[in-house]
This record gives structure tokens, C-alpha cells and sequence, in this order.
């Protein structure tokens, strides 16, 4: 009955308090919550977009000779298992025009019947029939063929075969198709075949069942039931089992190419940084709203002892106030709890479209309870810890004295605890930031994988130093005198000749705009309040510095997921000509008359000896590349991407190469370079004297790996031709580039491959940076929003509340409501100003430094952040309307009569 009608007597008197820490610890619990739904839906998206993208998910080889197996039987998970011939052919032929036309080395396969149906992404038809022979679309190019057309086969050891083409057709995971089954990573073939025919099973066994073992070969491809845990990870130990336990079935007779463990291997990765992202982004608010929770509990500390007191003169023992305090805590931990889930399954509908908060009723329970248990413990720390602490050890007549502020600075700014942390912070950065550190580890063919949570620390000591360094910052400025010379140092001792040290001098300037004659008192007043001040501007700052480095992280990431696809892409659209075929430059003004096509920008690619290495070549104008994609100084090394295009236009025979080039052949500026190139009226290889002028790293359309960068007056007038390799192309008017990439496709036809940078986009983003972390990012900005909302007007108007009976008093002494007004705006003044001023520029700090440990999920890394004003603009808006509305709900209260205010309190 007692803790009954002690709850009543708090909702009733004590609304605002218990209100203020519900929502604290709602918010809390719904972060935690949300962000488990992130993380469980990420790795569930990864699996699934890893297993999607998979065309076929095993290529068993088998042993020369060995029959092949019924595999359905072998591996229960099989759904389907069909049979195809690789064979080798010296090269193919055909007539165009007169003309006889012939090609290198190539690979025929043969396919068996529904074999294009059973694995829809191995074969994309582009013209004519899906059956029959096929031939592969750089293929068809390189012999000018289409449907209709015969072409010759040439077969090593028996005669030439003749073939009648059915259609033409795009193998989009070549790669994989031709990969060396068994081979390492290293050992791979470079790049597939650019000579592919497709012929039916039977066709195939017709002309290569008699041909040397050594240039046939029979592989197994199958399509597995995809029943797997939705962790990537989980998955991957799973599915490598089932391929090795394959292998030993088979005894010898064959090898197992696992396409679909490499592509969960890869997922792992992305995994493990989900959860990095975890901790870098989403522990830190669910702690500022804990903190916030907990200084929402303290800022009724003095009131909770004087009621405390009060109980134990009427006889309430220890255990009795211990019972009621954890009334409250359950009270508030209960119904903060419920609110919060309430709002993570809301969040968990807007920002992923599910309310559950995990991928099964496991995940979805545990990530519930864990959040939910949270929120109750936050609520013993922050209301039954302190009250059984006063309860034990503050007696009745210490707790009913006002209490002003403690006569010492806290222990941990005597000792500089705040100093320190940020020079660890320093530190752990320095180690976590050199060249060479990965956050994420992932042996290739091991199934366990390395985080380096340590590095975790940086940030967190950062956050947690510049909180504690803006709380020491606003406490010495409020301090008084009398604090000040204890506390020492030369800005407290510099004084004029009243005595006023010059910080204090400052404050009181300050606030003259606002106080006026009373700015004096008005200082003097903030420096008696300067322990709630300097921790609600501390809160407020590292709310702040939340939200400002969880916005410039996500608008960076976007940034450069842009700059990745544009990179890969080449521009809005790309239009790349076969190999071998002559491509005059005029050719642009023809794409450029495309409705929505911008400006053009033709790229020369060669193929060039290094030594023995052989390297793509481009290209270009210097003058003029730079209209039609962007090129950013992250791309180069040794200066900014306006110089390094500046040494190549003040040289003609200037060449850019990658860091490992310089490194094999020990290159410096200047240095003779003699690249092979081939002739294009000889079709020879031929010695062209270029000079090494720089190193360049990422490039549109480049290789990963070493390529070369020169200009292109130059390539052409040594090589004697000016064929164009690519063509970039800008839009315009808004046009949508894969609108303009299927112009382009009907007015250049089949021979031509044309990009756009959305489907690029798709293809290259991995399922964490494509899809899951704008899910994250959606879930940070807003609690971010908040956090900020509630770390600046709510604690505000906390303080107005603690600051009736003050109020009350200087009213029944004959002030003004004007006057009274003063000590309000003077209070909004220092919260704003500080956590705008400390705020942005921690922020700003750490997100340079998440930006910077967090390099791997950056490709390619930025040069730049990116500064979503915006979000930003609305944040501060936000915060100040909150403030100022808290202030005039404040000078409101104040209006009422000061005997019916002290009478009520």
C-alpha cells in the first residue's frame, strides 16, 4: 500500500521528473533495439544478396575419363546437377563481306538441353534464339558474325568443324565459368576467354568426344537448396562443409569449384564491419541517452534526500525507502522499456519495412530482451543506486540543509582524467591509422574471421575525453572568484582592479547584451548553478558531436559509394568498343547526338609491356577528361589530381604508373621508361621511350591492379592509330543514364558494350554499403535528432523546474519578470553557445577519425568529408526551438504568484 501511494504522490507532484527519465531510458532501449534490427537484417540482406548474385553455385571437375556422377544422390542440398563440356580451339574463322576473318585461341562449351533455364545467370540472350549455337558477344564482334552467319572451328588434332550461328549471347559471370577449378586465388587466369562458342550437348560430343584428353574436360554444374543461416558467416562454414564433404564422397574423381563459398566468404567481411559499424555508430547514443537518463535522475537529487528525510522523521526505516526507491526505478525502467520497443519497431517499419526485431523469433526475442534489460538497468543506476547510496549514508539533518555547490572540483578534473583519455585517444589512432592496418581480417579459406574491436577505443576515448574536457571548460569559466584562485593557472589570475579575474570579466560581457545592469549578478548566479550547467552543456556537446559525426560519416560514405560506382563505371554511361577493331574519335560526335547525352570524352586503351608485365594502357586528354567524370586527388599519389594532369600535359611522353611498378622497377621522376606497344599498321610490338612523371592508384574503367596513364596525342601519333578503346558520357537535362545506355544500344548494335553508372552501382555495391547501411544511417540521424532535442531543451527545462523556489524567491523580493527573464536567457545563452561551439568541432575531430579507421569500408577513400548542411541546419534549428521554447515555458511559470509557488513546493 505504501509504494502504491508513493507512485501516486510522484505522478502527481513529480511528473516532470519521472516523464523526463521514461523518455531517456525509452530512448536508450529503442537505439538498442533498432540497431539489433540492423544488424540482424544486414546480415540476413548479405546471405541472401551473396547467395542471389551466385550463377552457379558449384563447378565440380571431373577427373579425364572419370563418368559422370549422379550428384543429387551424393549431396542431399543438389536440386540441380547438369553435365557441360569444356573444350579447347585453336582459333575460329568466318566470312564478312568477302572478307576472311579470324581470332585467337578460344574455349567451345557445351551445354545440355534446359541448361539456360536451370541457371539464368550464367546465359543472357542478346539476339536471336536462346538455343543452339551461340556465340559469345566479343566473340561475335571480333568475327563481324550475327544469326545466319557459318563459322569454322578449328579443332587441335582433328579436322576444322563447321557451325551454323543461332544466336548471340552476353555471359555475365565469365569469370567464374572459366575459372581454374582447384587452382589458387593467384593461380587464376587473368581474364576469360574473348573467343567463346556455346554449342548444344550433342553437337559438342560430336566433335570433341574423340578429341586429346588434355583439351577436353567435363564439369558438373549445380544449383544447391539455399537453406542456410542468415548469418554469412554461419553460412559459410556450413556450405564449405558440404562442398569438402562432396570432395571426399567423390574419392579423386573430381574437384569442387565453391563459386558460392567465395561469395559468402566475401559477405564475411561485410559482416564483420556490420558490426563494427555497430559499435562505431550505435553504442555511443545508446550511452548519451543512458547519460542523459542518468542526469536527468541526478538533477533531482537534492529533492529526492529532502523527501528521503522527511520519510525517516515520520519513521520510514532504510529497507522501506530502499522498497520505494525501486518502485520507481521499475516504474520508470517498465514503461521506458515498452515505449522504447514501441518506437524500435516503428523505426524498424520506416527504416527496413519489419517491425520484429530480428530475422527469426530467436534474434527477434533476444535483441528485444537485451534491450529491454538495458533499459531496466539503466533505471537501477540512475534511480535506485543514488537513493540507496543516500539512504545509507546521508542523514536526515545533512539531507533537509540547502546544499550548494561542492567546495572541490571532482576528482577526475583535479587529475585531468579528461586529458589523458584524449591523449590515449591520440595514441590508439596513431597505431590503428598507419598504412598497412585493417580493422577486418578475413583469411582467405579459413572460416573464422579477425576484428580489431580494440580500435574501437580511439573514438570512444575521443567521445568521452572531449565530453569531460567541455565540462571542465564551462566550469572554470563560471567558476567564482573564490574557485578560481584555488583552482589557479594564469587566466583565472589576471585581474583588473576590482578583482574580477579575466575569464569572469568575459562572461560578464558577454552576457551584458542579455542582463544588462544585471549581468553581474547574473554571473555570479551561473557560476552557483555551474555544476548542473557544465554537465548539461557536457551532454549537450556530445549529443552534438553524435549527431554531427554520424551525419558527415553517412554523407561521406555516399559520397564515395558515388565516386566507387563512377570509378568502375567510368561516367554516367560508358561505351566500350571490342578489341582489335578500329574506333575512329569522330565516332563521339555520333554518341553525343544521343537525346541525353552530354559531353563525350574518347579513351584510348592499349595493352603495353612493362618488362614482361603486361598493362592496360589509357589514353587521354588532360584537357579535357575532367567535363566528363571527376577525377579525386585520391586517386593519385604525390599530388593532387590537377597536378598530376598538369605533369602530363607540360610532357608529351609523360606516364603515370601504379605504386607497385615504381616499387618492382625502382622508378623515380624523370626516369626512361620503355614501354612495347603494339604497332597499328604492323600488328607488331614495337619499343615507345616514355618518361615516369607520377603515380597514379584508381582511374575510370581501370584494373584493380597495374595499369598506365599517358597522353593520348602521343600513343597515337608513336602507335599510328587513333582508335578509341571507350567513350565516357555525361547526361544532361536529367536524363537517366540507363535511359541514354539503351539509346545508345539501339543506335551503335550488338558489337558495342554500354554501362551505365546505376547498374554499375548495383553490381559493384557489396549488400552492406548498397543496402543496409542507409538503413543504419536513417535509424542514427534521427535518434541523433533526439538525442540533441532532448540533451538541450529538456535538461534545460529540467533546471528551470529545480530553479522555482529560486525564482519564487527573487519575485517575492521585487523583481521584475523582465529581470526574472534575464537568469532564464542567460542559462539558454551558455547551453547553446557551448554545445554549438564544442559540439561541432568534436564532431568534426571524430569523424575524420571514424572516417579514417573505418577506411575499409570506404573504396575508393575519400580526400574529402562531405558536410550534409541540411541535416545539420536542421539540427540546430531543432535545438533551438526546443531551448526557446523551454525558456518560455520557464518565464511563464515564473509569472505565477511566488507564495502559491513556495506553498506548492
Amino acid at each position: 500500500m505504501l509504494v502504491l501511494i508513493w507512485l501516486r504522490g510522484l505522478l502527481a507532484r513529480r511528473p516532470a521528473r519521472l516523464l523526463m527519465t521514461t523518455i531517456g531510458i525509452a530512448v536508450a532501449v529503442g537505439l538498442l533495439a533498432s540497431l539489433g534490427t540492423f544488424l540482424t537484417s544486414a546480415k540476413s540482406t548479405m546471405t541472401r544478396r551473396s547467395v542471389a548474385r551466385v550463377a552457379v553455385d558449384w563447378q565440380v571437375e571431373l577427373r579425364p575419363g572419370a563418368a559422370v556422377p549422379d550428384l543429387r544422390t551424393l549431396t542431399p542440398g543438389a536440386e540441380t546437377a547438369l553435365p557441360v563440356g569444356f573444350a579447347a580451339t585453336t582459333g575460329l574463322e568466318s566470312r564478312s563481306q568477302g572478307q576472311l576473318l579470324d581470332t585467337g585461341p578460344g574455349q567451345v562449351l557445351g551445354l545440355p538441353l534446359g541448361y539456360a533455364a536451370a541457371f539464368p545467370g550464367e546465359v543472357r540472350a542478346l539476339i536471336g534464339r536462346t538455343d543452339g549455337v551461340l556465340l559469345a558477344q566479343q566473340t561475335a564482334a571480333n568475327l563481324h558474325a550475327a544469326p545466319g552467319s557459318t563459322i569454322t572451328i578449328r579443332r587441335a588434332g582433328l579436322p576444322d568443324a563447321t557451325v551454323t550461328v543461332d544466336g548471340i549471347v552476353d555471359l555475365p559471370a565469365a569469370d567464374s565459368l572459366f575459372q581454374q577449378v582447384g587452382a589458387p586465388t593467384g593461380a587464376q587466369p587473368q581474364a576469360p576467354p574473348d573467343n567463346v562458342v556455346l554449342l548444344p550437348a550433342a553437337t559438342w560430343h560430336r566433335l570433341f568426344d574423340n578429341a586429346p584428353r588434355a583439351g577436353a574436360r567435363t564439369q558438373v554444374h549445380v544449383r544447391l537448396q539455399h537453406d542456410l543461416p542468415s548469418d554469412p558467416a554461419a553460412a559459410y562454414v556450413r556450405e564449405t562443409g558440404a562442398a569438402r564433404n562432396l570432395e571426399a564422397r567423390l574419392a579423386g574423381a573430381g574437384v569442387v569449384g565453391d563459386n558460392l563459398g567465395a561469395a559468402l566468404g566475401s559477405a564475411r567481411e561485410d559482416a564483420a564491419y556490420a558490426q563494427v559499424l555497430f559499435l562505431f555508430l550505435g553504442i555511443p547514443g545508446a550511452a548519451l541517452a543512458a547519460m542523459l537518463t542518468a542526469l536527468v535522475a541526478g538533477a533531482g537529487a537534492p529533492r529526492r534526500r529532502a523527501e528521503q528525510a522527511l520519510l525517516r522523521t515520520r519513521g520510514a526505516s532504510t529497507r522501506a525507502l530502499l522498497v520505494l526507491a525501486a518502485a520507481e526505478a521499475a516504474l520508470t525502467g517498465t514503461v521506458g522499456a515498452a515505449a522504447g520497443l514501441g518506437l524500435a519497431a516503428l523505426t524498424g517499419r520506416a527504416a527496413f519495412g519489419a517491425v520484429r526485431f530480428g530475422t527469426s523469433t530467436a534474434a527477434a526475442l533476444l535483441w528485444a530482451g537485451i534491450a529491454a534489460g538495458t533499459g531496466l538497468l539503466v533505471a537501477a543506476l540512475t534511480v535506485l543506486l543514488p537513493a540507496g547510496r543516500d539512504a545509507a549514508t546521508v542523514g536526515v539533518v545533512a539531507a533537509r540543509r540547502a546544499v550548494g555547490p561542492p567546495r572541490r572540483d571532482p576528482a577526475w578534473m583535479r587529475y585531468g582524467l579528461d586529458l589523458w583519455l584524449l591523449a590515449a585517444s591520440a595514441l590508439v589512432f596513431w597505431i590503428t591509422s598507419r598504412n598497412g592496418y585493417s580493422i577486418v581480417l578475413v583469411p582467405e579459406g579459413l572460416p573464422t574471421i579477425s576484428v580489431s574491436y580494440w580500435a574501437f577505443s580511439g573514438p570512444a576515448l575521443l567521445w568521452t575525453g572531449g565530453g569531460l574536457l567541455a565540462w571542465r571548460l564551462v566550469h572554470m569559466l563560471l567558476a567564482p572568484r573564490r574557485a578560481a584562485r584555488a583552482t589557479g593557472g594564469a587566466l583565472h589570475q589576471w585581474a583588473d582592479g576590482t578583482g574580477d579575474p579575466l575569464r569572469r570579466r568575459a562572461v560578464k560581457r558577454a552576457l551584458r547584451p542579455i542582463a544588462g545592469p544585471l549581468a553581474g549578478t547574473v554571473a555570479s548566479t551561473l557560476g552557483g548553478q555551474r555544476g548542473l550547467l557544465a554537465r548539461t552543456v557536457a551532454l549537450a556537446a556530445l549529443a552534438v558531436v553524435f549527431a554531427t559525426s554520424t551525419a558527415i560519416f553517412d554523407a561521406t560514405y555516399r559520397q564515395q559509394a558515388a565516386a566507387d560506382a563512377q570509378l568502375t563505371n567510368g561516367a554516367d554511361v560508358t561505351v566500350t568498343e571490342s578489341p582489335g577493331a578500329y574506333v575512329p574519335p569522330a565516332l563521339g560526335q555520333q554518341i553525343a547526338a544521343t537525346p541525353g547525352a552530354g559531353t563525350v570524352e574518347p579513351l584510348q586503351h592499349r595493352f603495353a609491356y612493362v618488362g614482361s608485365d603486361l598493362q592496360d594502357l589509357y589514353g587521354i586528354q588532360t584537357s579535357t577528361i575532367g567535363r566528363t567524370t571527376r577525377l579525386q586527388d585520391a586517386y593519385f599519389s604525390g599530388g593532387t589530381a590537377h597536378d598530376l594532369l598538369g605533369r602530363l600535359a607540360r610532357r608529351p611522353d609523360a606516364v603515370l604508373v601504379s605504386a607497385e611498378t615504381v616499387h618492382d622497377f625502382q622508378l623515380r621522376p624523370g626516369d626512361l621508361l620503355r614501354l612495347r606497344l603494339q604497332d597499328g599498321r604492323t600488328k607488331q610490338y614495337r619499343t615507345i621511350p616514355f618518361h615516369y612523371a607520377g603515380i597514379v592508384k584508381e582511374f575510370p574503367t581501370a584494373p584493380r591492379d597495374s595499369f598506365l596513364v599517358a597522353n593520348a596525342d602521343y600513343v597515337a601519333r608513336q602507335t599510328g592509330t587513333d582508335s578509341i578503346g571507350e567513350f565516357l558520357v555525361s547526361t544532361r537535362g536529367g536524363a537517366s543514364p540507363p535511359t541514354v545506355a539503351a539509346a545508345l544500344r539501339t543506335k551503335l548494335g550488338p558489337q558495342t558494350q554500354i554501362t551505365d553508372i546505376r547498374t554499375t552501382r548495383d553490381v559493384v555495391g557489396s549488400t552492406l554499403t548498397a543496402v543496409d547501411l542507409g538503413g543504419l544511417t536513417r535509424i542514427e540521424l534521427g535518434y541523433a535528432f533526439a538525442l540533441v532535442a532532448l540533451a538541450t531543451g529538456l535538461l534545460l527545462a529540467l533546471g528551470f523546474t529545480e530553479y522555482r523556489r529560486n525564482f519564487a524567491l527573487v519575485r517575492a523580493m521585487g523583481a521584475r519578470p523582465r529581470q526574472v527573464g534575464a537568469f532564464v536567457w542567460a542559462e539558454v545563452a551558455v547551453v547553446l553557445s557551448g554545445a554549438a561551439a564544442l559540439g561541432s568541432l568534436g564532431g568534426w575531430i571524430l569523424s575524420r577519425m571514424l572516417v579514417k579507421v573505418l577506411t575499409g569500408v570506404f573504396d575508393p577513400p575519400p580526400d574529402h568529408l562531405a558536410i550534409p548542411w541540411p541535416y545539420l541546419g536542421s539540427v540546430a534549428s531543432a535545438s533551438t526551438a526546443v531551448v526557446i521554447a523551454a525558456a518560455l515555458i520557464a518565464l511563464r511559470a515564473a509569472r505565477r504568484p511566488p507564495l502559491t509557488v513556495l506553498r506548492d513546493l
